[in-house]
C-alpha cells in the first residue's frame, strides 16, 4: 500500500511540475488564414489550366482560347497560387483582342475587349502590386486609360 501511495504521490508531484509549462504555451492557434487555403486538386487543375493558356497565349496566338481557360481559373479558384500570371494572361489576350491580332478571330466588340482587359489588368495591379507581372500590366493599362480604382468588392 505504501508502494501505491508513493507512485501516485509522484505522479501527482511530476504534473504539477509540467503544468504551469504547458500552460505557458498559450492558446491553440486558429488555423491557417482561410484565404490562403487551397485544395490540392483544385489547384493541380488550376495549375494545368494555367500550362495550357500559356501555350495558347505564347506559342499559338489563341488569344480566344487562352482567355477561356483564364476565365475558368479566375471563376473556379480565386485564391490560386499563381493567380496574378493568369490576371495578366486574361488582361492581355483581352488587350490583343481588342486590337484585332492573334489567330482568332475576337468574340466580342473591340470595346468590350477593352473594357475586360482594363478590368483583368486593374486587378492585377490592384491586388498584385509585387507581382513579375505588374509592370507590364501598368504599361498595358496606360494605352487602355489607366488602372480602375480598387473596389471593395474585389
Amino acid at each position: 500500500m505504501k508502494k501505491l501511495v508513493l507512485i501516485v504521490g509522484l505522479l501527482t508531484m511530476a504534473l504539477m511540475c509540467v503544468a504551469p509549462e504547458a500552460r505557458a504555451q498559450g492558446k491553440p492557434a486558429l488555423g491557417p488564414d482561410p484565404s490562403t487555403l487551397r485544395d490540392a486538386d483544385i489547384e493541380k487543375d488550376s495549375l494545368h489550366n494555367l500550362d495550357v493558356a500559356r501555350q495558347y497565349f505564347k506559342l499559338k496566338k489563341a488569344y480566344v482560347a487562352s482567355l477561356k481557360r483564364c476565365e475558368e481559373i479566375i471563376a473556379g479558384n480565386p485564391n490560386f497560387a499563381k493567380i496574378d500570371e493568369t490576371l495578366f494572361i486574361a488582361g492581355m489576350s483581352d488587350y490583343f483582342l481588342s486590337k484585332n491580332q492573334g489567330k482568332q478571330k475576337p468574340t466580342l466588340t473591340p470595346e468590350k475587349h477593352r473594357q475586360e482587359a482594363r478590368e483583368y489588368l486593374s486587378q492585377l495591379v490592384n491586388d498584385h502590386p509585387d507581382s513579375d507581372f505588374s509592370k507590364q500590366a501598368q504599361d498595358a493599362l496606360h494605352d487602355l486609360g489607366g488602372a480602375l480604382p480598387k473596389s471593395s468588392g474585389q
